[in-house]
């Protein structure tokens, strides 16, 4: 989009609310401490390397990570949803719309945990396309930020799978668990979404995986296939 665009037609887009997203892999629902708590502590339990990238945990307690998820359902600055797959219905992660600026049309997904049984998965993929989907077709906005340590490589290649862009590194951005914190930032256009989602949604389609579930072509392979 040229720098010099004339905006004048731009009005200030919805911010998020917390609602149920049906896919084909997976459901996302408004996370809740009594409904996903139980299932997230016995997922996390004893892999807390999960944690490791995250601003918070790992936690000692079922009861701690309850607390945690009870601060996030009343917390004013993002929006969490619990990640269910269909083939356990059980929630085995999370994610969230979060550093929300409906004026200019920006906004985040971040906060991610994802369990073991959950990475690399149809139904993460589908996640991350309906989280998407929602903030380009439904609220209309410009610009979908992704963010993470400079270190965490597993999602900066994420990152750069889903179709985001990278856009350079903010030295010294952040202190988070007593560390410093390079974050590398990527983002996806507004402009670009259509070609996304068709990478996303030609990837997703059951015509892509055989009897055994392997994927037939990847998303990047869809993705540059059809430019």
């Amino acid at each position: 989009m040229p720098q010099t665009e004339n905006l004048s037609h731009w009005k200030p887009v919805p911010l998020p609310a917390p609602k149920l997203f049906e896919g084909r892999y997976v459901r996302l629902a408004p996370l809740s401490a009594p409904t996903h708590a139980g299932d997230l502590w016995r997922g996390v339990e004893g892999h807390d390397e999960v944690w490791d990238y995250l601003g918070e945990g790992p936690f000692a307690s079922e009861a701690d990570l309850r607390g945690a998820i009870n601060a996030k359902e009343a917390g004013k600055t993002a929006v969490f949803l619990a990640i269910i797959p269909r083939s356990s219905g059980k929630a085995e992660g999370y994610a969230s719309y979060m550093r929300m600026d409906p004026a200019n049309g920006v906004i985040e997904v971040g906060n991610i945990l994802m369990l073991p049984s959950l990475q690399r998965t149809t139904a993460a993929t589908e996640a991350m396309y309906l989280m998407a989907r929602h903030v380009f077709e439904d609220l209309g906005y410009r610009r979908y930020e992704w963010k993470c340590n400079a270190n965490n490589a597993p999602s900066r290649r994420a990152a750069l799978r889903y179709g985001f862009t990278f856009e350079g590194i903010f030295r010294q951005h952040m202190i988070i668990k007593c560390r410093n914190r390079d974050t590398a930032w990527f983002s996806m256009l507004d402009s670009e979404w259509p070609a996304r989602r068709a990478a996303f949604e030609a990837w997703l389609d059951p015509a892509n995986f055989d009897a055994e579930g392997r994927q037939r072509q990847s998303l990047a392979e869809i993705a540059k296939n059809a430019r």
